[in-house]
């Protein structure tokens, strides 16, 4: 049986099998035209309803990619604990979203690896589900993790290093 995680928790108590589900967020038509909006992205599956119609999905679905944003802003990652999102690759866009529709995030921690004496990283397999239980997006996450004891959601002071930090984006 897995455990609960618990985002508010430094790396060294996280474990692997840990799982958490988040609360839903109902897809919109201002999701789309805002999404379309900021991102260029105004492919008529997203944008034109009378072209949708037509199309296989027989209506406006919601763009992969804001999906995937929506999965991060879901997440519960705590400030206090996560320095950055590292990575997210593996993705796979499994069945359309449609206006209407309310997600939410399953995920788990599938691997846990030291990077120094202040950090971790944290790998997740996420699932992006819909109200009926159906996968509508996968990925691997991976979130750079603190170790040790945390006081605020402040941001740490400055490296002091000659060499440029590297970059987590």
């Amino acid at each position: 049986m897995s455990e609960e995680f618990v985002p508010g928790c430094d790396f060294d108590r996280l474990r692997a099998g840990a799982r958490f589900s988040t609360a839903g967020r109902t897809i919109t038509e201002a999701d789309l035209v805002s999404f379309s909006a900021l991102t260029g992205d105004r492919h008529p599956l997203h944008a034109d309803a009378t072209w949708a119609d037509r199309s296989q999905f027989g209506g406006r679905i919601a763009h992969g990619m804001m999906l995937l944003s929506y999965a991060v802003g879901l997440a519960p990652f705590d400030p206090s604990w996560v320095v950055a999102l590292r990575g997210i690759d593996a993705v796979s866009f499994r069945r359309p979203v449609r206006i209407g529709d309310t997600v939410h995030l399953r995920g788990e921690v599938t691997e846990l690896r030291e990077v120094d004496a202040e950090t971790g990283l944290v790998t997740f397999a996420w699932q992006v589900v819909n109200q009926r239980g159906e996968t509508a997006v996968r990925a691997r996450v991976k979130a750079l993790w603190r170790r040790g004891e945390a006081t605020s959601a402040d941001p740490p002071p400055p490296r002091e290093s000659s060499q440029p930090a590297e970059v987590y984006l």
